[in-house]
């Protein structure tokens, strides 16, 4: 027999923010994101303080506490989606989903150099151009292009990784930076 499902107790303000230190303490978030997770929290259980629950007010606790950091928590995500091969356009609504501010994404924007390096990163994953087994065929290498581009990399970017002679150019591509813009 299956046992009833407990109904969890609507939130006041110390378990709102008992629930908000969780959050912070385990996971590297936004301030937008911090809100959002709270705001959901408390549709789940209800609200049984006086008046508004203080959401707004305790994000900003959070921000001026220290907690919560948009601009370090850009440039994490920022690290770690280069590092897995995606490009500025990929970043950039990544970090906008996470509701960072647009000053503090174009101020956390991946150089040419970081770019180049990681659609290098992503070309040698999935075994892109001349990092595949074999040179493709058109449809493939139309295949790849595409994948690159959903990946955030611009065309020319894309095209000049799929279309490498061999791995040691596309290196050397990767490494050459501003010199060829």
């Amino acid at each position: 027999m299956p046992r009833p499902r407990r109904v969890p107790k609507p939130l006041d303000s110390s378990r709102l923010e008992e629930l908000a230190l969780a959050y912070v303490a385990r996971f590297a978030t936004s301030a937008a994101k911090l809100e959002g997770y709270l705001r959901r929290k408390l549709r789940e259980r209800g609200w049984e303080g006086e008046g508004e629950p203080p959401v707004a007010g305790l994000v900003e606790r959070f921000v001026a506490a220290g907690y919560v950091d948009d601009a370090a928590f850009a440039r994490a995500r920022t690290g770690s989606l280069l590092r897995r091969g995606y490009g500025a356009r990929r970043i950039g609504q990544a970090l906008h989903a996470a509701g960072i501010a647009e000053e503090v994404r174009e101020e956390v924007r991946a150089g040419i150099d970081e770019q180049r390096r990681a659609a290098l990163a992503l070309a040698v994953k999935r075994r892109f151009g001349p990092f595949g087994t074999q040179l493709p065929d058109r449809a493939a290498r139309e295949r790849q292009l595409a994948a690159l581009l959903r990946a955030g990399h611009p065309l020319d970017m894309a095209r000049a990784l799929v279309e490498a002679a061999d791995a040691q150019a596309a290196e050397d591509w990767a490494a050459q930076g501003e010199d060829d813009r």
